[in-house]
């Protein structure tokens, strides 16, 4: 293979491994819900290549380099023959490996076949890999204003299944759209826990794992499929998954997936500041300031505030106020169409009575625990 020309050389960024660890994968969902024709080593490293890609600059001629000794050790790889299966695997990523993305065009479908990585190149005495994507595959990798999903890398890195990464990415584009429309607002209530407990048909499922000839039982697709890719999931990443089976008739037609987020040392905080998802600051800082705005005008807050269960000082905490709008008036809404204004006048009033069960450093969760837990009780009695 020939040496990378000086020039070039200059301009290239090879990324450490500790970097590596830190970085995000962001796709287009149509990516997401393709076939990935391949297995699981040419899927990973994908995924390792898309990592390096800065969508705010593009890689120019779609290249970007990767060091041999980090990405071994991304692979956990570190027996004698790890070259002769590095060249392996790379060749086979070429050869057979591919995306089958269907899109929807006029009054039909458009299917596209992509080979995402046609050219790698690397030399036995130096440590970098430069890899080069395919042009095609580019817009699903950088033309990312919506319907795009992002994920750690350091999740993937531990799933040690194709069926369990491209499960994880269609659970982490549901759950990414659960937590926007949660935040932003613009879907109904059924809608945004639709995502949370996203819902796929059995034909589906076999399509997007490449499965549609392979196990022709379903006790024998749901130990490969389901089982274990959410043993895996539920282990190495962020989620608790669980998942229901769907009858039509005498057979499963579908399955139903239950997505839980696991809990970190962030939800100690006082504030309910769920927006960590939102990597891009300046996006986190425009819904932060827009649902500081509505809270400002929402009537529950001048309730909150006649009750003294917010002080005017409090109001100039943006992330107490964002935490108010997007978490507990939603709940206050519910209330609301229920038992009218007045049901949630009365509510707050009896909150503000127990004041002294709480520490002020927690008044947001606070009110939504005692919300939560008195919604039930008038939907009880409304049944009654």
């Amino acid at each position: 293979m020939s040496s990378i020309p000086e020039k070039q050389e200059n301009q290239k960024q090879v990324l450490t491994l500790n970097e590596l660890s830190k970085r995000k994968v962001v796709e287009h969902n149509s990516l997401i819900t393709s076939i990935a024709k391949m297995d699981k080593t040419p899927l990973k490293m994908f995924e390792l290549a898309v990592s390096c890609i800065n969508t705010e600059e593009p890689p120019k001629d779609n290249i970007v380099y990767l060091s041999k000794r980090d990405l071994f050790a991304f692979f956990k790889v570190s027996d004698n023959d790890k070259h002769s299966r590095f060249k392996e695997a790379i060749e086979k990523m070429q050869k057979q490996a591919f995306f089958q993305i269907k899109e929807e065009a006029g009054k039909g479908f458009k299917f596209k076949s992509i080979v995402p990585i046609p050219y790698v190149e690397w030399t036995d005495y130096h440590d970098e890999v430069k890899i080069e994507f395919h042009r095609e595959i580019m817009p699903y990798l950088i033309n990312l204003k919506k319907n795009f999903t992002q994920h750690a890398l350091s999740y993937i890195a531990e799933l040690n299944s194709k069926y369990s990464i491209i499960l994880y990415r269609w659970l982490s584009m549901n759950y990414s759209q659960y937590e926007h429309y949660s935040t932003k607002g613009g879907r109904r209530a059924e809608q945004v826990e639709s995502y949370r407990n996203p819902s796929i048909s059995i034909k589906e499922l076999r399509n997007m794992t490449d499965t549609v000839n392979d196990y022709e039982r379903f006790q024998s697709l749901e130990t490969w499929i389901l089982k274990k890719p959410i043993e895996e999931i539920n282990a190495h990443t962020h989620f608790n998954v669980t998942y229901d089976k769907i009858k039509a008739g005498r057979s499963i037609d579908s399955i139903v997936f239950h997505i839980e987020k696991k809990r970190t040392a962030d939800d100690n905080s006082y504030k309910l500041d769920d927006q960590a998802y939102i990597e891009d600051k300046k996006q986190k800082e425009e819904t932060e300031k827009d649902l500081v705005f509505e809270a400002m005008k929402s009537k529950y807050t001048q309730f909150l505030l006649e009750n003294m269960l917010l002080s005017p000082y409090e109001m100039t905490d943006t992330a107490l106020m964002a935490g108010l709008q997007a978490h507990v008036y939603p709940l206050y809404d519910e209330l609301k169409d229920l038992r009218g204004l007045n049901g949630v006048k009365d509510h707050l009033s009896y909150v503000a009575s127990k004041q002294e069960d709480y520490s002020k450093r927690n008044i947001a969760k606070y009110l939504k625990k005692a919300i939560e837990q008195y919604l039930p009780t008038v939907k009880r009695q409304d049944l009654s």
